[in-house]
């Protein structure tokens, strides 16, 4: 099915369904984020416990520092995550929205944003969506944006067809 196409003829429930089911896809990427930090944090503790000391005692301290380096920096990753998690846990999906804000769904010719959490490129129905953050930058030059306005995006000017 064509991109646009795919896009081009949903009822308004079908839309507030279809941004329910992209707010799921993007809590699940977050907890599997989550769940990964969790584990390499745990993991980089384990290496720098197990590390034993030996006569060569700079060895044993330069691989304990990088053990809690590596730790401390699953621990920031798990943090931001968790802070996505919250965020996107706010987001309401419920309404149509007639402007680029937290929540819409924004379908351009080439490409489509759902300002939600900053997941990257995610495929979701097979169709590949962008999820950015609301702070992004391309949100709040988005932000700016109506229905037929065109923006450059990748090197690529798109227009946008639809705000929902």
């Amino acid at each position: 099915m064509p991109y646009i196409y795919y896009f081009s003829f949903m009822t308004p429930a079908e839309k507030i369904a279809f941004k329910t089911t992209l707010k799921q896809a993007g809590l699940a990427i977050i907890e599997q984020r989550i769940a990964a930090s969790g584990k390499a944090a745990d993991h980089a503790q384990q290496a720098a416990n197990q590390e034993e000391k030996s006569s060569a005692g700079d060895k044993y301290e330069t691989a304990r520092a990088m053990g809690h380096l590596q730790k401390d920096m699953h621990a920031r990753q798990l943090a931001a995550h968790l802070k996505d998690l919250a965020a996107l846990r706010d987001i309401n999906t419920d309404t149509i929205c007639t402007t680029p804000i937290a929540g819409a769904c924004v379908i351009c010719t080439q490409f489509s944003f759902f300002i939600a959490a900053g997941l990257g490129k995610q495929l979701v129905n097979d169709q590949p969506i962008f999820f950015i953050s609301p702070y992004a930058p391309l949100a709040r030059l988005l932000g700016e944006k109506k229905t037929g306005n065109s923006f450059l995006f990748n090197g690529v000017t798109t227009m946008i067809e639809d705000i929902y």
